[in-house]
């Protein structure tokens, strides 16, 4: 990682109180104050309600513990963690070619960058990530996770979108495993394979009526060109042999591909809709961001960071701190109202 060097928007110097007073006259003044108080007033008001409402209840009470036992001053203690599970993971990121701009931010040949909704997606679950700068094959990169588990090191994967894609191919050992459809920019359901078991898998933590809800209603967000017919899975062994599909979805033309799939020996789950779009990022129009859609990226990161404390790694302290994202900075790109909100660029 050492040496990438990250590119950010020159922001120019905000003046202070003083510099503005010194150059505006006061009729200037005037009109900037009652904007920012307009401003102000509108992110205020719901607090202040919610504090007058507070306010007329803030009377000296008993609070009642669970079964009506008034809390009395003792020590508690605390049950140990697991010891088997490490709290304090990390998640790498592989970064993909390009500036996530169409070059808007960076025309450099060898710039590739991470969107920060997936640091978001991860950090929102209690971990931390590093970047992972794109210079190597994806099939060296799928061979060394696959070794670690083999080792017997509980070592999961996310594939997302293009992730998915491609593992389809490295694991297929052909680019023929794709077709294309058309399901840029839209939101969908997921269909449940028929009697499938979902224990173990990335669905284990949804309730009933969500799950109802995510076969009903559109709420995950596709974005791609590319997918996996069913049909593949039956055309190519070691797809079928290495996966398990748990959901499919259909494009806007009703041409159903595979949206959802779960390794079977491997803790390998495979995305072909983007689970962290719902809760961080903004600039698409069919991102669904209703309750329940944010529900399911919530669930969808802490299944994957519960994967990750099941993992032996423990990697030294300074090693991580010196390479966590946290050395970089994200650059915004949302005021162009399409694509990421912010992205981390490395050349």
């Amino acid at each position: 990682m050492h040496g990438h060097r990250l590119h950010t928007c020159q922001c120019s110097q905000i003046p202070s109180c003083h510099d503005e007073i010194a150059t505006e006259n006061d009729s200037q003044r005037r009109t900037s104050s009652s904007a920012f108080s307009d401003l102000w007033s509108c992110l205020w008001i719901p607090l202040l309600l919610s504090f007058s409402k507070n306010s007329n209840c803030a009377k000296a009470q008993t609070i009642l513990l669970p079964g009506g036992i008034v809390n009395q001053s003792r020590s508690l203690t605390c049950p140990p963690s697991d010891p088997t599970l490490y709290y304090s993971p990390v998640i790498g990121i592989l970064s993909h070619p390009g500036d996530g701009a169409s070059g808007r931010l960076s025309n450099s040949t060898n710039a590739s960058y991470i969107a920060a909704s997936y640091v978001k997606f991860v950090e929102s679950a209690g971990a931390r990530v590093i970047p992972l700068i794109y210079n190597e094959p994806m099939e060296v990169l799928t061979e060394k996770i696959l070794a670690k588990n083999d080792a017997g090191d509980h070592f999961p994967l996310f594939a997302i979108c293009l992730g998915f894609e491609i593992l389809s191919m490295v694991i297929a050992e052909d680019r023929g495993v794709l077709e294309t459809f058309s399901a840029t920019d839209q939101a969908s359901t997921l269909q449940f394979i028929k009697n499938i078991n979902l224990e173990g898998t990335v669905f284990r933590r949804f309730s009933p009526d969500l799950l109802q809800k995510l076969s009903t209603e559109c709420l995950v967000m596709q974005n791609h060109y590319y997918g996996v017919p069913p049909k593949k899975f039956d055309k190519y062994p070691a797809l079928s042999k290495f996966f398990k599909i748990l959901t499919t979805s259909a494009d806007e033309n009703s041409q159903i591909y595979v949206s959802t799939v779960q390794g079977h020996n491997y803790p390998v789950t495979g995305f072909q809709w983007h689970p962290e779009k719902n809760a961080f990022e903004w600039g698409k129009s069919m991102i669904p961001h209703t309750e329940e859609a944010v529900e399911v990226t919530q669930h969808v990161a802490n299944f994957f960071i519960s994967e990750a404390r099941k993992s032996l790694n423990r990697p030294p302290t300074q090693k991580v701190l010196d390479n966590l994202i946290y050395n970089y900075s994200p650059t915004y790109c949302g005021k162009a109202g399409k694509g990421y909100d912010e992205v981390y660029i490395f050349s």
